[in-house]
């Protein structure tokens, strides 16, 4: 459930039309529903409420302060996968003892800021991280609890791109390498082996691959019970998809039933990481149509967001809902496209639309999740500003850049670094 609705002819955001937004920020700019995020977090405390668990919010889903600080009050923690992420999450006011942390390329500089807030858990993804944290650990003074990120090697049948939990792939250890580490944990003087992690995706809408790799995961602590090994925690990451066209995810409720009957008998505690759930269906972009072009062959609507605002469809090939703000009757065949140099600059190929015209609101659906997130500054475009609408209320939750922001640390003349010694140097 969304809260997205035409109402006497116009798109609404709860109680605001999105139209009164877009004339009062401007375009492009994403608008969220804070009561489809909180929907979304109530349906997952309702699946799992009989059973230990902690949710830990994805935020490279996206990050903004608000949405995290929305999380955090509902009692959720945090999934994080750089220093950034932990910056954010910390000034966002969630508790350092529901952080978790994975990556495969965490720094020295990284690993000892988690260490310093003394985070729940830091997933360990290769030994050679393994040995790094126990050297801080020791230089630190603190015992530092970790958990073994497993790569499950299961097929989880969504894009090739974002499938993290398959052979080959440059997430987590395998079986036989994490069993090997929790023998000899014991050479690793500053560190607490408490859990296992894996992830095996993202935007998987079939309770297959969970049931699959969840299973692997169980078989594996009984394993380890064998060899007196103990499991606190069991995290079984995120990924579950919403509907961007046709898709009918499971709900957490069905992961639930699906998962937990496999889990009880472990006596671990449950962490899930969603990020995509909760966001994704929260958010739009709305933008406005700058012109319209007719070719021989093909029709172009032609919009001021480009892929720098929404790379999805460029790198994933994503579809997106499209809708105007205004019901339209009658509809035309047309690409929309933004005012990025590159042919991957779209946002919908020869699809039926309403038709638009100069000056319309065009809106892009289910953009809540890795959307802002994944924007950038190609071409020197200002990246959009984003609102939460609560109830009747609209809150600028990040500004619009300028285009001082784009310069902002750059300089005509820098001083010079080398040759001379780095030390002095202040980056």
């Amino acid at each position: 459930m969304n809260h997205f609705n035409f109402k006497n002819g116009h798109l609404y955001c709860e109680n605001i039309p999105v139209k009164d937004i877009a004339e009062k920020i401007g375009t492009p700019t994403y608008i969220y529903s804070s009561a489809t995020i909180n929907n979304n977090l109530e349906l997952f405390d309702e699946a799992f409420k009989d059973y230990p668990h902690l949710f830990c919010y994805s935020m490279k889903a996206n990050s903004n302060l608000s949405i995290l600080a929305i999380t955090a009050k509902k009692g959720w923690g945090i999934d994080i996968v750089s220093g950034g992420e932990l910056f954010r999450a910390l000034k966002a006011g969630v508790d350092p003892k529901k952080i978790v942390y994975a990556g495969v390329g965490k720094t020295s500089k990284e690993l000892k800021e988690a260490i310093d807030a003394d985070i729940l858990l830091i997933n360990i993804e290769s030994e050679a991280e393994l040995e790094a944290i126990d050297k801080i650990g020791k230089q630190s003074e603190k015992e530092v609890s970790v958990a073994l990120r497993i790569n499950p090697e299961i097929e989880p049948e969504t894009h090739h791109n974002i499938a993290t939990g398959k052979k080959g792939t440059k997430f987590g250890l395998s079986f036989i390498r994490t069993k090997e580490i929790f023998l000899k944990r014991a050479n690793y003087k500053n560190i607490q082996i408490e859990g296992l992690h894996m992830h095996i995706g993202s935007q998987i809408v079939s309770l297959k691959p969970y049931e699959e790799a969840v299973r692997k995961m169980v078989e594996f602590i009984e394993e380890l019970k064998k060899e007196d090994v103990p499991i606190q925690w069991l995290n079984i990451g995120g990924g579950m998809g919403i509907t961007y066209k046709e898709e009918i995810p499971p709900t957490p409720s069905q992961l639930a039933d699906a998962i937990l009957p496999l889990i009880e008998k472990t006596g671990c505690k449950l962490i899930i990481e969603p990020g995509r759930f909760i966001v994704g269906n929260a958010g739009i972009l709305i933008t406005k149509v700058l012109y319209t072009k007719i070719s021989e062959d093909r029709n172009f609507i032609i919009v001021d967001a480009g892929m720098n605002s929404l790379v999805r469809v460029a790198l994933y090939g994503a579809y997106h809902e499209i809708l105007s703000e205004e019901q339209k009757y009658g509809t035309i065949v047309a690409d929309v496209v933004g005012p990025i140099c590159e042919n991957t600059d779209f946002f919908a190929k020869n699809r039926e639309l309403p038709p638009f015209k100069q000056g319309d609101y065009l809106i892009i659906m289910s953009t809540g999740a890795f959307s802002f997130s994944m924007s950038s500054n190609y071409n020197s475009h200002t990246r959009p500003a984003e609102v939460l609408i609560d109830n009747s209320r609209g809150y600028l939750i990040k500004r619009r850049e300028s285009y001082l922001d784009l310069i902002q640390g750059e300089s005509i003349s820098p001083r010079l670094v080398l040759p001379s010694s780095l030390e002095s140097v202040d980056f």
